[in-house]
């Protein structure tokens, strides 16, 4: 008795894959970065300059290859590094090899 009230769902919910969804703040520049990192599993993941540039489509701005700080400051400031932070990582630079450290927060 209690089917004849339901009524039939016309559309299946659609079910939205990981690597499809976005985190809301980051950058549109930088989300390439964010997906690349939220999709590795491995604790630690280490990119080259050049790397990086090959995901974003575009050189690195110079502060990310001269300043430490572009790549160890968080908040609403420096919204580029929401690519890391919400990926749930930490970056660490290392400047004179041109590589970055991205380590999965505990």
């Amino acid at each position: 008795m209690w089917r004849g009230r339901v009524k039939p769902v016309s559309e299946p919910a659609r079910v939205i894959p990981r690597w499809e969804r976005t985190a809301a703040n980051v950058p549109a520049p930088y989300l390439p970065l964010y997906r690349y990192l939220e999709h590795r599993y491995a604790t630690t993941v280490v990119l080259t300059f050049a790397q990086m540039e090959t995901l974003l489509g575009c050189e690195l701005p110079v502060p990310a290859r001269t300043e430490p700080g572009w790549w160890t400051a968080v908040g609403a400031s420096p919204a580029h590094s929401s690519a890391w932070v919400e990926a749930g990582r930490t970056a660490v630079p290392n400047l004179p090899a041109r590589n970055v450290t991205f380590d999965k927060l505990d």
